[in-house]
Formats: C-alpha cells, structure tokens, sequence
C-alpha cells in the first residue's frame, strides 16, 4: 500500500450528548482520511470517547447512575451518532478499557524512572458545599491575563493561555457558584520545562502547520512553560501505579492523550489481528501523523502530547501536523448548554440527513477563523447548493438518460472540443483538489468541486441534450456520455465530503461494491471474560480511486433517485424555536 497516515480526532467526553461544535473538527478529519484512502494510502485512524474526570462523577450523581453506567450510555450514543455521520475510523474505543489503563500506566511508569515527574505540594481546589476537591474545568473566573470572565481552572479559552485555578479572580464552583477553599494536597507533577528547548526547535520546523496553532505554540514556548499537575484527588479514573497515591487518580489530560497510542495497540491486537501492526505507524519515521481538535486543545497537542512521548519513548513519532479549528458559534452567540443554545448530534440527526451537515460544516465552518451556525444559511447552503447546483444537474442527467436511452449508458460518436475540453478540465482538477485536501485546506478543495458541477451545469445549457434528441440522437447520446462521466468524476470528488450521497450515485451509475466504505459495529473481546463495543471501518472493501471516470458505454444504470431533499423555509423559524428563540 501507499503511505502510511495515522489521523487522529480529539476525543469526545462521555459525560452527555454532543452538539455540532463537537461534529465541527470531526468532519474535516474524515475528510482528510478517505481522501488518502482513495488515494492507496494506508489509514489509521482512531479515537473514542473520553470517560474519566469528575464531571463524570458529577453528571452521573445528577442522573442516579454509577460513573460507569452513565459512559457505557453515552458511549454508545456518541459512537452511534459518529457512525451516523460517517466517520470512518479504524477504530473508536473507550478510555475505560483494560488496554488503555495499561497503556496509561506504563507510559506513566516510564517517565517516571527517567525522572520527568516528582511529587510536590499544590493548592487544591475545594468545595465546602459539594464536599470535593474540584477538577480545573469546574472552577470559573476572571481571567488574570485578558480579562475574559468566564475563564476556566485550566485554561483560559479566549485568550488560550494555560492557568490553575488560583490564577483566576474571583474563581468559583460551576455548579453550586460559590467560591472555592484552596487546601494543600501532595501531588505528582510532569516536568515540562524539560522539554522546553526540543519543543522549541521542533516547533520551529513545522513551517507546514496552521498559523493559529504555529503561533500560538510558539508564543508559549516563549513565555516559558510550567511543570504540570498530573494526578487530582478524584475517584473515578486510571489509578495511579505509585504507593502512598492510592486514592487519587491520573488526571484525565494526561490520560486521554494517550488514548491515540493505546487505540492503535487495541486495534493492532484485536481487529488487526497483529499485535505489533501499530509500530507501522508509530516506529515509521515515514509515517505522518495528523491531529485534529478544536483551538482550546492545541496546547495538548502541540506542547504536552509531544513531550509525553519525547520522554517516555525515544523512537515513536511526534506529530507531523496539528489541525485545530476555530470556535463555531450558534445564531451568534457560543454553545451554552445550561441555556439551550445548541444543536445535539442526536437531535440533528433525527430529523436531518448527514451529508448536508457534513457539506455545511466544510464549506461554512470554522476551519482558519470563527463562523457561526444558522438555520437560514444551512438551509440556503443545502437548496441552493446541495439540491439545484449539484443533485438537480445528477438527477436531470440520469433521468432522461435512463428513459431515453433503455436505462444504460449511452455509446457515444466523436468528441468535439468542448466535450474534450470538460473531460480534462475534470481529470486535472483531481490534482489541485487533491493537494488542497492533503494541505487541510477544506474548505478550498470542496469549493472547487462545487465549482466544477457548476460548469457541468454551463455545459449542458450549451448542449441542451434534451433538445438534441429531436433532431439528432447520436449527437444527444454523445453529449449524455460525456456529462454522465463528468459526474462520475465528480462522484469520486465529493465522495470524501458527502459518503452517503456519493456512495448512491454510485450504484444509480450501476457499479458494485462500496466507494465510500460500510461501517459496522464489531465485539471485541479484551481479555478473558470481559468485552467491550467499538466502531470499526473495513476500508479494504472500498473500490473507489482518486482517478477521474472509467464509465464504459452500454453500462447499465441503476433507477434514479433524487440525492438530497429540499428543506422548507419554515424549519428556520422551528429550529429557533426549538431553541426557545423563536423570531
């Protein structure tokens, strides 16, 4: 096979439903991964869902569940909500397995022999009225750089700079709003001063990365880094294999980015079948390794996950590319899920199809700045785009050849040059999209191909095939030849983009097989007497190649069908609604 490419995706916490500012990093990263696997290469992608923390604990106390019971619930919903929407992962596991806990704990052991963590005294944050040390993310503040007021114990997310939970004026508890006691407790701390000068001349390389997440590394590394608190006096996650720290447990930060190594061993040994098959990726200096998150995780991925590994390992790979995006907003204003302004996955997904979510996420979303989500222009996006641009030109074209011409491509006479010359245009632009895809550049790419059905569109208003026909068959079997492998080309094009809807066209062009790829859920066993669910992908089923149309003449079509539904201009004010902000 071709390169190896591992793509990893931030992992999605398992303490309640997501909404699509979580769906917003999540697209573009199966974007980039079936596009390389159209391409030949081999794929590694993975991720799952992050289930320790006391958030956890806290929601789970809300809902009269055990920590356990709440992530098995919506662990499911999650992984069935991704798989809804295509993800395509090798791999989408659990930060509660038996492997990741090994995984974790060894990592841990191994920085702890080379000396990168020590035990020292920290102010922890406590709540007199819950009774409990609370995590970083459950104190909010003002923030002591910018200002910003709702800055959270660990980090502030508009001006993106690191903190603790003293840091913040006036900090108090998110869920009772009272301020909290600072009380000493002994705990574990990873040395990333450390690291400070390889981060940087790392860093410095990567001329490649986005200016958001170049910058922003950079502007830490300057400002110096901090050793960094790796064990919290919580109950619910990876417990930590040092004596006398029995009764606390490894922070979820430092847990959860560990999850991309140890779902790569989890899938090497149990669906793989090869337990050494994640060292092609991991101990390949010709791998590359993509990371896709929001802003808010940049940090993790640029500045710590980097230095876990330099410490811990000497000969696993760092990241070749970290791909953050912006916030997405809603109706102009930020997701808040205390006062109703989101879109749940599950909720979307009940009354909606996925592709246009996925079209609206790539050509709207927050790739380089903040956008925000709207009703109106997802609605326009789809109408306008998805449905008169793009499934009008498909379903014109099958129908009428599939009427006319005995349900089978037609057998065309000589080209003309405007025929030759939309053929080409289309097999060249697999190269410039191409490039695009594989520099992240989205939104770019799929405009091109939106672009080029345009042209298609020009193509036959010039022709008119269904005029043609009255005076001169052959000249209209020509001219249907040529704008049914247009859209063949076109098919593969957007199959990265819109899987469901290409994967149909492929059938309605009477091919077999899968372009885009089935997914399915697969038991694995663990170990002995325990089993646990994770979505998978079979990407060798694929037939699909980033090649332009090889459409035969006399192919038989399949019976047509249109490719996305017109939504109405009243699902605007009901969604609003919804929200409770109707008008």
């Amino acid at each position: 096979m071709g390169e190896k490419i591992l793509v990893c995706v931030a992992w999605p916490y398992a303490s309640g439903s997501r909404h699509l500012g979580h769906a917003a990093f999540g697209v573009p990263s199966d974007v980039f991964a079936r596009y390389q696997r159209l391409r030949g290469n081999d794929v590694l992608m993975v991720s799952g869902t992050d289930e320790h923390g006391t958030p956890i604990t806290v929601r789970a106390e809300q809902e009269s569940k055990s920590p356990q019971e709440l992530v098995d619930y919506y662990s499911q919903e999650i992984a069935d909500n991704l798989r809804a929407l295509g993800w395509s992962y090798n791999i989408f596991t659990r930060t509660t397995t038996a492997n990741h806990y090994a995984i974790v704990q060894d990592l841990f052991k191994r920085l702890l022999d080379r000396g990168y963590i020590f035990t020292d005294i920290m102010e922890g944050t406590y709540c007199e009225q819950e009774q409990r040390f609370l995590p970083d993310r459950y104190v909010e503040g003002t923030c002591p750089h910018c200002g910003y007021d709702e800055a959270r114990g660990d980090q502030c997310d508009q001006c993106g700079r690191q903190l603790d939970p003293i840091d913040l004026i006036q900090p108090r508890c998110r869920i009772c709003g009272n301020p909290p006691q600072f009380r000493e407790t002994e705990h574990l701390f990873f040395n990333l001063p450390a690291f400070a000068d390889r981060l940087k001349a790392w860093a410095e390389k990567q001329a490649h990365w986005r200016p958001n997440v170049r910058h922003f590394t950079l502007g830490l590394l300057q400002e110096g880094l901090q050793p960094r608190a790796i064990t919290r006096d919580i109950e619910w996650g990876v417990p930590i294999p040092v004596e006398g720290f029995e009764d606390k447990r490894i922070y979820v930060w430092f847990d959860a980015v560990i999850g991309y190594l140890s779902a790569s061993i989890e899938w090497a040994k149990y669906i793989a079948g090869d337990p050494d098959k994640w060292q092609e990726w991991w101990r390949n200096p010709e791998a590359r390794h993509y990371y896709f998150m929001g802003k808010d995780n940049i940090v993790f991925h640029s500045i710590i996950w980097p230095s876990m590994l330099m410490g811990a390992y000497s000969d696993l790979e760092l990241p070749y590319d970290i791909v953050a995006s912006e916030f997405l907003t809603m109706e102009g204003k930020q997701f808040s899920t205390s006062r109703g302004i989101a879109v749940w996955l599950p909720d979307y997904l009940s009354r909606y199809d996925p592709d246009p979510l996925r079209y609206y996420l790539v050509a709207s979303g927050p790739e380089t700045a903040d956008t925000d989500f709207t009703w109106a222009t997802f609605v326009r996006r789809n109408n306008d785009e998805l449905v008169a641009t793009w499934g009008n030109l498909v379903h014109r074209v099958l129908t009428f050849t599939y009427r006319r011409f005995n349900q089978q491509v037609p057998v065309p006479g000589g080209l003309d040059e405007r025929d030759q010359e939309l053929l080409a245009h289309l097999e060249g632009a697999f190269g410039s999209i191409g490039q695009r895809i594989n520099r992240c550049q989205f939104r770019d790419a799929l405009g091109e191909v939106m672009a080029l059905a345009r042209e298609v569109n020009r193509y036959l208003e010039e022709k008119g095939p269904w005029f043609q026909i009255r005076e001169d068959r052959q000249r209209a079997a020509t001219t249907l030849y040529v704008a049914l492998r247009a859209i063949d080309s076109l098919k593969v094009l957007f199959a990265p983009f819109l899987p469901f809807s290409s994967q149909r066209l492929h059938e309605y062009l009477g091919y077999e097989g899968y372009i885009a790829g089935p997914l399915f859920f697969r038991r694995v066993a663990e170990e002995e007497g325990k089993e646990h669910q994770v979505l998978t992908s079979q990407p060798e089923t694929w037939i699909g190649r980033w090649t332009p149309s090889e459409l035969l003449p006399g192919q038989t079509l399949g019976k047509p069908q249109p490719l996305f539904r017109k939504l109405e201009e009243s699902i605007v004010e009901e969604e609003l609604a919804r929200m409770g902000r109707a008008g």
